[in-house]
């Protein structure tokens, strides 16, 4: 039998997280975890390899420690296993025999570190700290590089016609210095639409100010978009520039712009027209040159129609309208999207998921979404955040019961040959896939054709790394 040194050291102050021990041998399993709930770690034990992986065991887990030599199957099998359920949670094998290939083989099969029994306890520690310390900062980098992303306007994503169609029309409007107005649902992502607009313009070195139009009150709007000078009102106590000011030379966007009342729309349309106005408290005027962006989830025509928005600003900003579609008429992005909002919250959360199961990416695909993107961005965040699993399943998705039953008419769009063939292609590939298990042997015999052909429709669908 072998062997664990005894603890003679005093505790570390070490960093705390949650351990899988695993070890055929109950003396030197209760050793390990003995050692590791003094340094303040949360332990969790298995007498196999079957019994580490059995399901919900390795949800929440930060690190593995693993006996090699076991009966049935060894700590090499689950080292694997780690890589492909648990990817991102490190593995430390001890063994009593250890020879240079065994600790060769383990490292090339995912281990963060081999070490030898009998184990000093320190050692140990000090490996499984680091190890923790750097799975962490590699989900710091992998939120952060999001972030940066974000940061610098990459386009959302998407694949449908309709929302090529908006980048094609975006991508045409953005050199021009013209006024452009994005029309659309809420939650459609008209203000990722404005970002693209103003990224690719001639004044991407200048600021993006975004002004959410229904959330300023009346009484603040002129301080809010024309700034102040100190003493102008009670309260203020220093010059302040409003939003028109600090967007000088760059881009200006007004979101709900019908949002805005009567005298605030006059106000807006003066600075449009002449490029100047008046700061609260100021005798002289302040000149600017914005871009200027807006939205609307109204009928700007209705409203204007009805007298409740200016006929002249609708025309001043009604240059380049782009209708952004709602989620329901972009179907093919909803996977696209929600893999992508996993894989952000996914790092961000520290959480190691491995995807979406395709009945819940069916369940996504049915749903109506009436909070569009916005909506699906939640769901897939609190769905990451609750998750047992490395899986999204139905089950963790909290889809809305309200929620009208999403429309199955064919619309016009699709009424063409060569589109419903490509999506009737691409879904019968991936169900082979899933039926098969991920073998494209099984799967190519499943739909009568051989595995070269297979591997062409796999490219040609962009589902080569499928599994």
């Amino acid at each position: 039998m072998t062997s664990f040194k005894a603890d003679q050291e005093e505790r570390p102050t070490g960093s705390l997280g949650t351990v899988l021990v695993v070890d055929d041998e109950p003396y030197v399993r209760d050793s390990l975890a003995s050692v590791l709930e003094r340094r303040d770690y949360t332990v969790r034990t298995a007498g196999s390899v079957a019994e580490a992986l059995a399901p919900g065991n390795l949800a929440g887990l930060d690190a593995v420690v693993t006996d090699l030599k076991m009966p049935e199957q060894d700590g090499l099998a689950l080292v694997k296993a780690l890589a492909e359920q648990a990817p991102g949670v490190p593995a430390i094998v001890l063994t009593g025999d250890g020879t240079v290939a065994s600790a060769v083989e383990c490292m090339q099969a995912g281990a963060y570190h081999y070490l030898l029994k009998p184990t000093d306890p320190v050692a140990l520690t000090i490996v499984l700290e680091r190890a923790l310390d750097e799975a962490r900062a590699r989900r710091e980098l992998d939120y952060l590089r999001a972030r940066e992303g974000e940061r610098r306007g990459q386009a959302p994503i998407g694949v449908s016609e309709g929302w090529r169609r908006v980048i094609a029309l975006a991508e045409v409007a953005a050199p021009v210095d013209t006024s452009v107005l994005l029309l659309g649902e809420t939650g459609t992502g008209k203000e990722e639409v404005a970002k693209i607009l103003h990224a690719k313009s001639k004044r991407a070195g200048g600021a993006f100010v975004r002004v959410n139009c229904a959330a300023i009150p009346p009484e603040l709007f002129e301080s809010e978009f024309f700034g102040h000078r100190r003493g102008a009102f009670t309260g203020a106590v220093a010059d302040r520039d409003g939003r028109f000011r600090i967007a000088h030379n760059g881009t200006l966007f007004l979101d709900e712009i019908d949002a805005l009342s009567p005298p605030a729309q006059a106000k807006v349309l003066r600075v449009l027209q002449d490029g100047e106005f008046e700061r609260v408290g100021d005798s002289r005027p302040t000149r600017v040159d914005v871009r200027l962006i807006c939205s609307s989830n109204a009928d700007l025509a209705a409203e204007v129609a009805a007298g409740r928005f200016r006929a002249d600003l609708y025309f001043r900003i009604h240059v380049m309208p782009i209708r952004i579609p709602p989620l329901r008429e972009r179907v093919d992005d909803i996977r696209v999207l929600a893999e992508a909002f996993l894989v952000g919250y996914a790092a961000r959360f520290g959480k190691p998921m491995r995807g979406i199961r395709t009945d819940a990416l069916d369940a996504l695909e049915l749903y109506s979404w009436p909070g569009n993107v916005r909506e699906l961005r939640n769901v897939i965040e609190r769905g990451v955040l609750l998750a047992p699993g490395v899986e999204l399943t139905p089950a963790d998705l909290p889809l809305s019961a309200d929620a009208p039953p999403a429309d199955r008419s064919v619309p016009e769009k699709y009424l063409d040959l060569r589109g419903s063939l490509f999506r009737a292609e691409r879904q019968l590939l991936e169900s082979a896939l899933a039926e098969a298990g991920g073998v494209r042997r099984d799967a190519a015999r499943m739909l009568g054709i051989d595995e070269r052909n297979l591997a062409y429709y796999l490219k040609k669908h962009e589902l080569m790394d499928r599994r």
